[in-house]
């Protein structure tokens, strides 16, 4: 499981012009799904993005984490964190787990974050939908994590 986190002053995710989720402060957190994904990985995923110190203390450095700061969280489906553009230029998607595989994985995830913080300071976009995302980066301040590869 990847995650794209990008500390945000604001983000919002449209679907056919209605506005379905949207945060003020916090975190903007785009998940890619693969076909190998656990229990374990969504626990690692919402543990790490939720004590991730990348919000300024008193003092300018980053050493507060969302939950520190009471920040919010919008959450979006992104299969394209998994694409594979080694070979020509359109990338292949085989990594990225079908929608029977991701759909249920992507709402225990949205369901862990919920349990593990704020139920009502996290949003999320409509899976598979073809959403406009806005957002301004506070930063800027983006950050990958992949729970494959904990150790980076």
């Amino acid at each position: 499981m990847r995650a794209l986190i990008q500390r945000v002053s604001y983000a919002k995710v449209n679907v056919e012009g209605q506005t379905v989720g949207e945060t003020g402060p916090g975190l903007l957190v785009l998940l890619g799904i693969t076909h190998e994904d656990t229990a374990k990985d969504i626990e690692w995923i919402v543990r790490k993005v939720l004590q991730l110190r990348i919000f300024n203390d008193e003092n300018g450095k980053m050493n507060l984490s969302v939950q520190d700061i009471k920040g919010e969280l919008l959450l979006i489906s992104q299969f394209t964190l998994y694409a594979d553009s080694a070979k020509g230029n359109r990338p292949s998607y085989i990594r990225s787990a079908p929608p029977a595989i991701s759909i249920p994985i992507y709402e225990k995830t949205l369901d862990a974050f919920k349990s593990a913080y704020i139920p009502e300071k996290i949003a999320a976009g409509i899976f598979g939908a073809d959403m406009k995302v806005s957002l301004l980066n506070d930063g800027p301040v983006t950050i990958m994590i992949d729970s494959a590869f904990p150790e980076i």
